[in-house]
Parts: structure tokens; C-alpha cells; sequence
């Protein structure tokens, strides 16, 4: 474990009221092709329950999000707006929670007014995009606003790349979208999450040519990834490339796999820490 614990980049908020509204919004017949909500667990009854879990697992901060997931088949919100709790809970336990806005492309002006008052008012630190049920690519022209605004505020873009597990077309999580962003956009901070699988290598290929675009691996437990995304991110210029997310999954089985990788001390820290912290100006 790193003795200053980790720093989960993505994390959705999982409170008990947040959990169960996205578990009734998913009941939807055939809209959830996973069983996430049961890697999930339960949820946490408050703030003070989420810390004590963080404690146990070696877990020092979180970057959390309300996950404004978009229904593809029902075309609305997934589940509930976390936005206030978020920033009460960074107020409450200041340097172990901080809040990760969203973005609605439906919506770009009041979009981009909300998030602007998220981090200037609230203390969010990044933005986090699940694009899929929009049915548009992340290089779309209503993304564009977003981009701009993120650039000006000088706060990172995490994204979901690779494919999808709700009932969503996959097509538009393809990571080397990334490549025309960072063209048009070369002072914004880009993460792909996810590993971008199966896209992998597309994700490491633009990982390594932009200095501005890193790679989060939320949602994979190191025995399932990708053997070429473990050769990179063990190695000297991947280490300092990828960042560590749970996605809601298991911190202790996660950072326990995490730490039976053939990955040095050193870099490994990177991965679980400093990257996170550097990226997001945690420090």
C-alpha cells in the first residue's frame, strides 16, 4: 500500500439514495446489460460511512461524480443529481473528497454555467463524460463548448472510452477521438477511462503522442486488463501516463490486485497517487 494511500480518480458517488435511483432507472427491460449495481454493494448511509470505508482500504481521496449517465432508449437522466452532496461532502472532509462536474450536450448553455459555478463556488476539480446515450462522438461540435470552457478554467476532461455496458452504441467511446481533441485543444488536460478496451491500443497510441492526454483504469481489475496496457503502465513513460479509479468497485480487492502487479514501487505510487494528484492540482 502507498504509505499516503491512493487517490481514486472516478468514483461514483455511491450514497444510498444515488444507488437506488439508479438501480430503479435501469430496471428499464433490457437497458442495463451488466449487473453493476451488484459490484456497488449496498451504498453508504452518509458521508461518515464513506470515510470509514475509505480508512480501511488504504483510500486518501476521491474524485466523485454523479455520473450523468444518458438514457439511449428513454432519452433522459439515468439517475440523481449529486451536485450539492458532492460539495458538502468536499466541505465536510476537505483533501479527501472532491467532486468531478458533468456536461450535458442537450443543454450547452445552462451546461456550461453549471459547471463553471461547480468549480468556482463548489470546488470541483475535472469534468467526467459518459457520452453513449447521447449518440454522438466525443469529437462532436456540441462537445466543442466544453472543451473550451475546460481549457479556460485549466481543469482536466475525463471521459468514458471503449465500449459500453448499458444498451448504447459502443461506437462513440472510441478512444482515438481523443487524437482530433487534442489537435484542436492542446492546453486541456484529456483522460480516457475505462482503459478504452477494446480499443486499447488506440487509447495507448494517443496517450503517448499528446503530453496532455493520460489514461484512467477505472472499471478493470489489473487480472483483466489488457497485457499491452500492463507492459505501459509499468513501464518508465506509462507509469507516469496512467491513474487509478474504482468505478464503485471493490478499493481493497482492487488495490490488493494492484499491488500483486509486477510493477515497481515507485511507479506503481505514480499510479495510485501522484499522477491523480499532479493532473487535477490536488496538490
Amino acid at each position: 500500500m502507498s504509505p499516503r494511500g491512493a487517490v481514486d480518480a472516478l468514483f461514483p458517488l455511491l450514497l444510498k439514495e444515488w444507488k437506488q435511483s439508479w438501480v430503479q432507472a435501469t430496471n428499464a427491460p433490457g437497458e442495463l446489460k451488466c449487473q453493476v449495481e451488484q459490484a456497488w454493494g449496498e451504498g453508504y448511509e452518509d458521508g461518515d460511512a464513506l470515510i470509514s470505508a475509505m480508512d480501511a482500504a488504504g483510500v486518501e481521496t476521491i474524485l466523485a461524480t454523479d455520473l450523468l449517465a444518458w438514457s439511449y432508449p428513454r432519452q433522459t437522466r439515468f439517475a440523481l443529481d449529486m451536485t450539492e452532496q458532492i460539495a458538502a461532502l468536499t466541505k465536510r472532509y476537505p483533501g479527501r473528497v472532491y467532486g468531478l462536474c458533468s456536461y450535458d450536450p442537450l443543454n450547452i448553455g445552462a451546461s456550461l454555467r453549471k459547471l463553471e459555478e461547480d468549480v468556482k463556488e463548489r470546488g470541483y476539480v475535472g469534468v467526467y463524460i459518459h457520452i453513449y446515450g447521447y449518440d454522438i462522438g466525443l469529437d462532436h461540435r456540441k462537445m466543442y463548448p466544453l472543451y473550451a470552457k475546460c481549457q479556460e478554467l485549466g481543469i482536466p476532461v475525463s471521459m468514458q472510452t471503449g465500449h459500453v455496458l448499458e444498451a448504447m452504441p459502443s461506437e462513440h467511446g472510441k478512444p482515438m477521438q481523443l487524437d482530433r481533441i487534442a489537435c484542436d485543444f492542446p492546453d486541456l488536460t484529456l483522460i480516457g477511462t475505462h482503459t478504452g478496451w477494446p480499443w486499447v491500443n488506440e487509447m495507448i497510441a494517443v496517450a503517448t503522442k499528446w503530453p496532455r492526454v493520460y489514461i484512467n483504469i477505472s472499471a478493470w481489475m489489473p487480472k483483466y486488463m489488457d497485457p499491452a496496457l500492463v507492459r505501459f503502465m509499468c513501464g518508465r513513460t506509462g507509469s507516469q501516463k496512467v491513474m487509478f479509479g474504482s468505478n464503485g468497485l471493490d478499493w481493497v480487492r482492487y488495490l490488493e490486485e494492484m499491488h500483486a502487479m509486477d510493477c515497481r514501487p515507485d511507479r506503481l505510487e505514480a499510479i495510485l497517487y501522484g499522477n491523480a494528484r499532479r493532473v487535477h492540482g490536488l496538490d
